[in-house]
């Protein structure tokens, strides 16, 4: 029986939480539906549990959820169950198929790190379901091999959204150095022969040992700055794009943020000014009223000496009038009487310095009266402009409070997330141009290697050209059940490891186009192996292939006008039950298709039969 896998269920478990399942079938299974509610997660989750790397990619939705299970079966009837901690690390297997509920007991640990010394580890495992244990493939153009990994079979299966439009070979992960492995892996699949009997040009010097050690340490390093790539950056051309777009938007953000700033200064120094008048004018109306408290008490001063110079002028008229007698005060007799020489007693003089005295109060009386009416009227202006300076910093501040201050915070908050997510993007790139030096390194030590070892070319794997087409008419067969539109021919050029397609260069199409051909070279590679009875895993796993209907580059890549969607569905829909085809796609399948129980919709939508992956406690 033709040895092979094929998925059954993946979850996600938590303390807490209640378990985030999917479930799949043989033949074709399509996850379609809203953006953002976990169909690529899904994809990358496989990977993972098949031996990327770790962690699981963080999404709001995934927090509380531990450990992930991924239910598997051979097609010989075995079933077993992958388990691991969401932060990565090793694997444990049990027997049967676990979805719903965790598995008992410990389960056999497995590494999830390749080696050819022992079979304790997910690769080995794998490996053995298929009949592929103890395979060498050839690692660079000396002829050096390496132990066949599950890692190096899974690329050729599993693609997500940003490899599917990559404009490169589908045997290629930007990595040239890689390029050997990864085309001999290809090779194996179709012929069923791997590299065992290669032989290394000569034996390695000390000198070629060393970098042989460098080369293992690089790859290492280039490993786990690809997944960082993969997890955290993203395409280097869309980070500098979006880099671009961020400092556009930061600039003009930035202008409208100092014109913002400029116009809250100007509110605050008019409130500020307001303030300070009305603080001056509070000052100066208490001084105004206590002012007029002490001159109200001086002009009763005023009032009661008058009138007590008033009694003096009157008392000394009645005494004038009295007939003369001895002077009350130097008791002398009238005739002798000196008012000028010996004696205080000058009635006249006293009543004329009173009168005098008067004069001057009157004088000062006036004067008083004349400032206490302007301290009045000073007064009366105060109470009058206060209210209006009051209700000038109420409406200020509530302008200031209500709208300036609020368009200042969010405009400063926005700015200080575009400069942090443009910090994200230059440190992204940063792992980029990291990445792009120790392939550099890594290349420079390969060349000096393929230079002492004068090796093959490394396109140059040992692929016939006979087995190439055959390869490309099962392509070519695949198209033409899809309609893809004018196809006559399909040829693959072993130089660049790519289909070449009515004469172009399969990535000279646009990236609607790029998706569906890597799909038809994904699902070929799968159906010609079925087809020779070579080894393969018998699953393809692909993100987003009919990308040409939602999102083309041009007229030349858009296939909305085309029934190459149904006819798509149609050939997928009708594959042998020893084949398993994931689809995630963001357009609705057609409506037969719909119906299928392997068809399975993510509404986004509180409510609906399933909002997403992960059930709706786990989003709130």
């Amino acid at each position: 029986m033709t040895k092979g896998l094929r998925l059954r269920s993946l979850s996600f478990h938590g303390p807490v939480r209640t378990p985030a399942l999917i479930e799949f079938g043989p033949g074709l299974n399509v996850i379609y539906g809203a953006s953002n509610t976990g169909k690529s997660f899904i994809v990358n989750t496989i990977d993972f549990m098949l031996g990327g790397r770790g962690p699981v990619r963080d999404i709001p939705e995934r927090i509380g959820y531990a450990e992930v299970l991924l239910a598997v079966e051979t097609l010989s009837g075995d079933e077993f169950t992958i388990r691991r901690s969401v932060e990565g690390g090793a694997f444990r297997v049990y027997d049967g198929l676990y979805g719903a509920t965790l598995p008992g007991g410990d389960g056999r640990t497995l590494a999830e790190q390749h080696s050819d010394r022992n079979d304790d580890n997910l690769s080995a495992f794998l490996l053995k379901q298929l009949d592929l244990s103890g395979r060498r493939i050839r690692r660079n153009k000396r002829g050096d091999t390496n132990s066949l990994s599950f890692r190096n079979v899974a690329r050729l299966l599993i693609v997500d959204e940003e490899e599917i439009i990559q404009q490169r070979s589908p045997l290629s992960d930007g990595n040239v150095i890689a390029d050997t492995p990864n085309t001999a892996t290809f090779k194996l699949l179709l012929t069923g022969v791997d590299d065992s009997a290669l032989q290394a040009a000569q034996p390695k010097s000390p000198e070629e040992q060393t970098r042989g050690a460098q080369l293992e340490l690089l790859d290492q390093l280039i490993d786990d700055y690809r997944r960082q790539v993969k997890e955290l950056a993203g395409p280097r051309e869309e980070l500098e794009d979006q880099l671009g777009r961020l400092d556009e938007t930061m600039s003009a953000q930035g202008e409208q943020l100092a014109i913002t700033e400029a116009e809250y200064r100007d509110y605050s120094i008019r409130r500020r000014d307001v303030a300070k008048k009305l603080e001056d004018g509070r000052n100066r109306l208490g001084e105004v009223t206590a002012l007029l408290d002490r001159f109200t008490l001086l002009e009763a001063h005023y009032r009661s000496d008058i009138a007590r110079l008033q009694a003096i002028v009157e008392a000394g008229s009645l005494f004038g009038a009295l007939s003369d007698a001895t002077c009350p005060l130097c008791g002398s007799a009238p005739e002798h009487h000196r008012l000028a020489d010996d004696c205080d007693g000058n009635v006249d003089r006293v009543v004329e310095a009173s009168r005098a005295e008067m004069a001057k109060i009157e004088l000062r009386q006036t004067e008083l009266a004349a400032t206490i009416t302007d301290l009045r009227k000073e007064a009366v202006a105060f109470e009058r402009r206060l209210p209006t300076l009051e209700q000038s910093i109420q409406s200020l501040s509530s302008e200031i409070d209500r709208v300036v201050a609020p368009n200042l915070r969010q405009l400063r908050t926005s700015y200080k997330s575009l400069a942090d997510k443009g910090g994200e993007v230059r440190e992204a790139l940063a792992i980029h141009r990291g990445l792009q030096d120790l392939e550099d390194r890594k290349a420079q030590l390969e060349k000096e290697d393929e230079t002492v070892s004068g090796g093959a070319n490394s396109s140059d794997v040992d692929l016939s050209t006979t087995i190439a087409d055959k390869f490309a008419t099962v392509v070519l067969e695949i198209l033409t059940a899809w309609h893809f539109p004018d196809i006559q021919r399909v040829h693959f050029d072993t130089k660049l490891r790519d289909l070449v397609i009515n004469g172009k260069n399969r990535t000279s199409y646009g990236k609607g186009l790029r998706a569906i051909t890597q799909a038809a070279f994904t699902i070929g590679l799968m159906e010609y192996c079925r087809r020779n009875d070579t080894p393969h895993p018998g699953f393809t796993v692909l993100d987003s292939p009919l990308l040409s209907y939602k999102a083309p580059e041009g007229n030349d890549d858009d296939l909305r006008g085309t029934d190459l969607k149904d006819r798509f569905y149609t050939y997928l829909s009708a594959m042998p039950q020893n084949r398993q085809v994931l689809v995630i796609e963001n357009t609705d399948p057609p409506a037969d298709v719909q119906q299928l129980p392997q068809a399975i919709k993510f509404s986004g939508s509180p409510g609906a039969a399933r909002i997403g992956f992960f059930p709706p406690q786990a989003r709130s």
